[in-house]
């Protein structure tokens, strides 16, 4: 998933440069999504992992 973040990000940020204003916003907030999706997937497994380990 985070590599799908990133891939989103190249292609905001290739077409940021080219001027392509609605397909850079549209990448943009996709890969933002995808950015917060892994990151509380991140946090949750963190959590869950602590839990396994005090036990």
């Amino acid at each position: 998933m985070l590599g799908w973040a990133l891939a989103f990000l190249v292609i905001a940020i290739i077409a940021g440069v080219l001027g392509f204003g609605g397909i850079a916003g549209a990448a943009s907030s996709i890969a933002q999504i995808l950015f917060f999706v892994f990151l509380i997937a991140m946090v949750i497994g963190l959590v869950i992992g602590w839990g396994r380990r005090a036990r």
